[in-house]
């Protein structure tokens, strides 16, 4: 029963964490596009770079953090699912990077660091989160 108690608790904390911190960036996309870029040290040179960003880490993100919240109430193994998905593929997308272009700068390894620790708590979580009672 404990162990139940702490794998649900750690599965919320994971699932606000993931939603606040996508939040974050979210916000930051809709109010200042170029803050989202800066990170990054790229200037964005026209109206149609600015909308894409807002778009992008803006309104997909808020997509994502609206159905992170939406899952914790419903059903936190989706949810976990949903994460592991997430953070997976992200460090995959980092790591290809590193395949194809090359070494990443601090910022990209960083992320890359974050996100793989993401993803593997994730992971973990999911695999021993307590299944669905079977109805008879």
């Amino acid at each position: 029963m404990k162990h139940n108690r702490f794998v649900n608790v750690a599965s919320a904390v994971l699932i606000l964490f993931s939603a606040f911190s996508l939040l974050m960036v979210s916000a930051m996309a809709f109010f200042s596009p170029q803050m989202v870029m800066d990170l990054v040290h790229v200037k964005l040179p026209n109206n149609d770079a600015f909308s894409s960003i807002r778009g992008v880490y803006g309104g997909v993100g808020l997509t994502i953090v609206i159905s992170l919240v939406y899952l914790l109430v419903k059903d936190k193994k989706q949810a976990l699912g949903f994460l592991t998905m997430l953070w997976g593929f992200y460090a995959l997308s980092r790591l290809i990077t590193v395949v194809a272009e090359g070494p990443l700068g601090d910022f990209g390894s960083r992320w890359l660091g974050i996100e793989s620790v993401l993803f593997i708590c994730s992971a973990v979580l999911l695999t021993i989160y307590p299944g669905t009672p079977k109805k008879a």
